[in-house]
């Protein structure tokens, strides 16, 4: 990416991403909100550069913030108007990290209100449309900003992902995203969706790029106990021909013939490189979704139950009493995903079925687990399609819950496990809609397999 020098300034860098923004934003709603005032931040290091001092790795790269990462720019809104208004006094670990180096954020882009979807059309100001077809979905959670670096508006973006949110829109619009291992990148700062499973990633146009993004933002933080040491500067890229696993269970009617067809044409380039491919059954899997809309939802309602109206965000005003504001409030504030997954969250945790869903989702979520630690026995990356079906057309699936749930059919399990996934573009369908697939590895591989991804691109 480029980055501002004596030759390239910082202010044209992030003038640019600011005319295509709004350029843009009208047809494809990709931003909550674009900010003019980060003209004055690149000056800033214009001047610095002027004056021949030392700017960061990212100086004047102008960058899109998902809505969800606190930070004292605008208001950090996660899609949802229950947090309106909300002025953060805190800035994200990553976004301060980001900074530090002199990237510039110009937009908080849009998303699934609270991250709940996958497809941007739950946000509470409209959906992100589709980066190559108007007329079909970005993706979700992180819809806004994997369209902001399809556009080429940023050359990156910030994501979260807790079940897909990033790999899933990477692969609708055409571009590489990165879900990294559970803990590589602190969470303090991010509004959170479900504590467990929740990651911190990025969009970008070229896989070095997130390589860059990953040295960067990867280490421990004080204020989030799950991160774990910096193992990312450290780690050594895996070299030679490598043991591609594929899964026999995600080559079957339920994916879409033309992803079928994109794996098995990659699968033969791999082969033709001298790389062995391996069949692996992996029979847990098929619990995963039903795991994952149980134990997710489960810390949803934890996580969610702080939102009453009283400290920050929105407050209804037809409240003649405090449990008529909690009521009214969150009535109002929430959108019909975030009650849905309350409700089924409350139903799983209540008195009776603890039991009966709770701690069976939690015993399955740890055969899961030793299932892929069997698998990476025989394998060093997995190679699955990233979603079962392109981009679906926008209002297809939103009022049909179980349809859009199965849509994260093959990107929650590495959630449920805490391990790394790429989603690396492919492809193309034949109505020129974006196909990508998603790269696997075991925790801590993250490196290898941005590298590896590099590797992907020339088998084309």
């Amino acid at each position: 990416m480029k980055t501002a020098s004596k030759e390239i300034s910082a202010v044209s860098l992030v003038q640019e991403a600011l005319d295509k923004a709004h350029q843009y934003q009208d047809e494809y709603f990709v931003f909550d909100w674009i900010d003019d005032a980060a003209i004055e931040k690149a000056r800033l290091i214009d001047e610095k550069i002027a004056r021949g001092e030392q700017v960061g790795r990212l100086a004047g790269v102008p960058y899109a913030l998902k809505d969800n990462f606190l930070s004292k720019d605008g208001e950090s809104r996660a899609s949802a108007l229950i947090l309106e208004g909300l002025k953060s006094p805190v800035t994200a670990t990553a976004v301060k990290k980001l900074e530090a180096e002199g990237a510039i954020m110009i937009g908080r882009t849009n998303m699934d209100a609270f991250a709940h979807g996958s497809s941007t059309e739950n946000s509470y100001y409209g959906p992100t449309k589709n980066s190559k077809d108007l007329q079909r979905v970005a993706g979700g959670s992180s819809g806004g900003s994997a369209v902001a670096v399809a556009l080429g508006i940023v050359p990156f973006a910030t994501g979260t992902d807790t079940g897909g949110s990033i790999r899933q829109p990477a692969s609708f619009n055409g571009v590489y995203g990165i879900k990294p291992t559970y803990g590589a990148i602190s969470r303090y700062g991010v509004v959170a969706m479900a504590s467990s499973t929740d990651c911190v990633g990025f969009f970008a146009g070229e896989s070095e790029d997130l390589d860059l993004l990953m040295d960067i933002c990867a280490g421990q933080d004080v204020n989030d106990l799950t991160t774990l040491p910096d193992f990312y500067s450290a780690s050594k890229v895996k070299e030679g021909k490598k043991r591609i696993g594929i899964i026999k269970d995600f080559d079957s009617d339920v994916v879409d013939a033309e992803i079928r067809a994109t794996l098995r044409t990659k699968i033969e380039l791999l082969q033709s490189k001298g790389h062995e491919i391996v069949e692996l059954e992996m029979p847990a899997l098929k619990y995963a979704l039903a795991v994952y809309y149980i134990i997710v939802p489960a810390e949803i309602t934890s996580n969610l139950s702080r939102h009453d109206g009283i400290r920050y965000g929105y407050r209804s005003d037809k409240s003649r009493n405090l449990n008529d504001l909690y009521e009214h409030t969150r009535d109002e504030g929430f959108m019909p995903e975030n009650k849905r997954r309350i409700m089924i969250g409350n139903f799983v945790l209540s008195s009776g079925f603890y039991d009966a869903y709770y701690l069976k989702a939690a015993k399955a979520r740890t055969l899961i687990i030793q299932e892929y630690e069997q698998a990476f026995s025989k394998c060093d990356y997995i190679l699955t399609p990233v979603s079962p079906n392109p981009a679906f057309k926008i209002g297809e699936k939103v009022n049909d819950p179980i349809a859009m749930y199965l849509e994260d059919v093959m990107s929650v399990p590495l959630n449920l496990a805490g391990l790394p996934g790429l989603t690396v573009p492919a492809g193309k369908t034949k109505t020129g809609i974006d196909l990508g697939l998603q790269l696997v590895g075991p925790r801590r591989s993250d490196k290898s397999l941005i590298n590896f991804a590099k590797e992907l691109k020339e088998v084309a």
